[in-house]
């Protein structure tokens, strides 16, 4: 099934990922020449984005919303294998089809470029060919990290690993003083896929966390953390988002 778009008119100056996208070191007439190739599109919770093996015909950035990385094995088995939060870059120039299936877990807002007019940018523009590799050395290195996550953390760790990535990383989060306050995009049930956890092991460490004032929960998904600098270290993390040794 052929997905529905929306056209959103987002503003380069206003855009809340702008300081860290693949444009972020663009000057003006480099963000003019993206903008001719530039447009919008808008995934309901739950649409796929793209499916594993299809052609892409475009490259872009998640703007708001987090979106899921799935691959599935021969046998129909399927496994989340990575999130895609804000700023994060979907497609890869030079390659003619999708790795994963991309799926919207929740309302996603993508800033897109038509492929081939972007690679032939990459060749001319610099500033964008070189934060595209800053942002893949950065991707390799939260795979690393995360595959200390998980095989390595305790399940307590694990959860407060992905509250704190979530936290740090989504645009859309709310700071009330020394608070912040998001709502979370993803179900117990995916977490517990992403982290390799059972449900019933998700939902008590999460009251754990809550019992312990580490963080606030209002219903299921509305998350208050009081005190970021705890919750990093819950997470076996110290403030500046490294690992304790």
């Amino acid at each position: 099934m052929t997905p529905t778009f929306k056209i959103d008119h987002t503003n380069c100056a206003d855009c809340p990922i702008r300081h860290r996208a693949v444009c972020a070191h663009c000057d003006a007439d480099e963000l003019e020449e993206l903008e001719s190739i530039k447009y919008y599109r808008s995934f309901e919770a739950g649409q796929t984005v793209i499916w594993s093996g299809d052609q892409m015909n475009f490259v872009g950035s998640v703007v708001s919303g987090i979106a899921s990385l799935t691959q599935t094995m021969e046998d129909g088995r399927t496994q989340m294998v990575g999130l895609l939060l804000p700023s994060d870059f979907v497609g890869r120039p030079g390659r003619e089809s999708a790795p994963y299936d991309v799926q919207a877990t929740t309302d996603v807002v993508m800033c897109c470029f038509r492929k081939k007019p972007f690679e032939e940018l990459m060749n001319t523009t610099p500033h964008i060919a070189h934060r595209l590799l800053q942002m893949t050395l950065d991707e390799l290195d939260a795979a690393r990290e995360w595959m200390l996550v998980l095989g390595r953390k305790t399940a307590r760790e694990k959860i407060a690993s992905l509250l704190s990535i979530i936290a740090r990383r989504d645009a859309s989060i709310n700071q009330k003083g020394g608070a912040i306050v998001f709502d979370l995009p993803l179900t117990r049930e995916a977490m517990a896929d992403y982290l390799g956890l059972t449900l019933e092991t998700v939902s008590r460490q999460i009251s754990a966390l809550k019992k312990d004032e580490v963080i606030l929960l209002e219903g299921k998904r509305h998350v208050t953390i009081p005190d970021m600098g705890r919750l990093m270290e819950e997470a076996g993390d110290d403030s500046d988002g490294g690992f304790l040794v």
